[in-house]
């Protein structure tokens, strides 16, 4: 079930609001877990059953993670539970995701052997690696002593399973949500008026800008290497920029005013990423659940920047491999998280991972960073590394030729005008959507300029929702 499809947005939702509305505050946890639960069911299946056995085995370590100040439970006890359930979690995880991916390179050494070896084919359940990474939060923060484990098997069902966030994020630390799983709910009315125009804003980013984008990229990417130009090459590329962007925040902000509407406040995913003056930068606004989670998780641990430059550059190399190979299984993203991870080492080895003061030389950085993450879109969207260096080689040598005949009839007006449009917010003063033009509460003018230009876009989007015409997020895919 997806946050466009018409069960979710006309039947859904709404029951669930609803229930959440009338039912008695103490009955709000149980009626958002077994929501939820039910949300995954309808597009995993009986992968349902693999999330409810990770959940068990989590939930049940839980208590006996907790540090115990009567010297009681041996820390050496209680850091080899951890370290078994973190294996539990990241096996499962490593299974379903990337066994295929093994396999394939095991078969591809075995072919130059002259050898055979087959090659697994699985399914890959829905949200694994989000609901994977939550469950580790869960047990690292009570076991480092800053949250106290769940002993309500409902509240936790509903910090892991809670529709919003169940497939695509954003990845919510426990900490981040512990102290909100009590049932203190006595504005309810005042969060879903204060959730639904974010829900609102996301669906509109998805259905109108991202959605009509994907057809173009499509063919983009599609063409074969002896019809790409370098039109096709910078038009594929950046049309993926514009539409991975507006896809994946539209899902975040949806998760988000989602989540204000059942009562619960989810952390910020993205900070308009292409206005980024340095990489270092642009990470620090991108998918900034992820990144949190990594920096907390596996940056820190590993040391961060406190031991020295070169186990800095070790420690950044870690984040950002294991960053690519979260994504997805395949070399693309690895090479691609390498890719960054490089820009990441080279700006601090160079010292330009602190923004310039100068305004012409922010504006020039600002352009090559947007520039270096294009390149690396190209990276994260091909199928293949083939595909992507073709690419690459199309935009880096400019040619004369135009657009082939399949992309020249994607690009129709209203593409080329979507397209100009959502180039050009990311060169704005401020963001035209959540800038302070439009959330300002204190102007007439301004409240009534966003009230109509949301519900122009909501109406809209809700027609292309109707009429089929949408896709499934990307993000659903990792």
């Amino acid at each position: 079930m997806s946050f466009v499809s018409p069960l979710f947005l006309w039947y859904f939702m709404p029951a669930v609001l609803i229930a959440v509305l009338l039912c008695p505050r103490s009955w709000r946890n149980g009626i958002v877990a077994v929501a939820s639960l039910l949300f995954y069911a309808t597009g995993a299946g009986s992968f349902t059953l693999l999330l409810l056995a990770c959940m068990v085995i989590n939930f049940a370590a839980g208590p006996a993670l907790e540090p115990d100040e009567w010297g009681m439970r041996p820390d050496n006890r209680r850091r080899w539970l951890l370290i078994g359930v973190i294996a539990f979690d990241l096996s499962i995880l490593l299974v379903w995701k990337y066994a295929g991916f093994a396999t394939e390179q095991i078969a591809w050494f075995a072919q130059l052997f002259g050898g055979d070896f087959p090659i697994a084919e699985l399914a890959l359940p829905i949200g694994i690696s989000f609901f994977t990474f939550h469950h580790i939060s869960y047990v690292v923060d009570i076991y480092r002593g800053e949250r106290h484990a769940l002993r309500n098997p409902v509240s936790f069902a509903t910090y892991i399973s809670m529709f919003p966030q169940l497939a695509a994020g954003p990845i919510v630390r426990y900490r981040e949500i512990a102290d909100q799983l009590p049932q203190h709910r006595s504005h309810r009315f005042d969060d879903i008026a204060a959730g639904f125009p974010r829900f609102a804003l996301g669906l509109v980013k998805k259905a109108v800008i991202a959605d009509s984008l994907a057809p173009m990229v499509d063919a983009c990417f599609a063409t074969p290497a002896d019809e790409m130009t370098f039109a096709i090459a910078w038009l594929g590329a950046i049309g993926y920029t514009l539409q991975l962007y507006f896809d994946f925040s539209g899902y975040s902000d949806m998760a988000i005013g989602l989540g204000r509407m059942l009562g619960f406040r989810l952390p910020e995913n993205f900070a308009r990423p292409y206005s980024s003056v340095t990489i270092t930068e642009f990470w620090r606004r991108w998918h900034m659940s992820l990144s949190r989670w990594f920096r907390d998780y596996v940056y820190i641990p590993l040391g961060g920047n406190r031991a020295g430059a070169r186990k800095t550059y070790r420690n950044l190399c870690i984040v950002f491999v294991l960053t690519g190979f979260w994504h997805g299984a395949a070399w693309t993203f690895v090479v691609w998280g390498v890719y960054h991870g490089a820009l990441l080492i080279i700006e601090r080895a160079c010292g330009w991972d602190k923004a310039p003061k100068d305004s012409a030389a922010r504006v020039a950085r600002r352009a090559l960073t947007l520039v270096l993450a294009i390149f690396g879109w190209v990276l994260f969207r091909s199928p293949d590394m083939g595909q992507a260096l073709t690419m690459l080689g199309h935009m880096l040598v400019p040619d004369f030729d135009g657009l082939s005949e399949l992309v020249e009839a994607s690009l129709t007006n209203q593409r080329l005008v979507l397209l100009l449009g959502a180039a050009a917010i990311f060169f704005l003063p401020a963001h035209p959507v959540t800038g302070p033009l439009l959330e300002s509460a204190r102007s007439r003018p301004a409240t009534v300029l966003r009230i109509g230009i949301m519900t122009v876009g909501l109406a809209y989007a809700a027609i292309l929702v109707a009429t089929g015409t949408f896709s499934p997020f990307l993000y659903y895919q990792f």
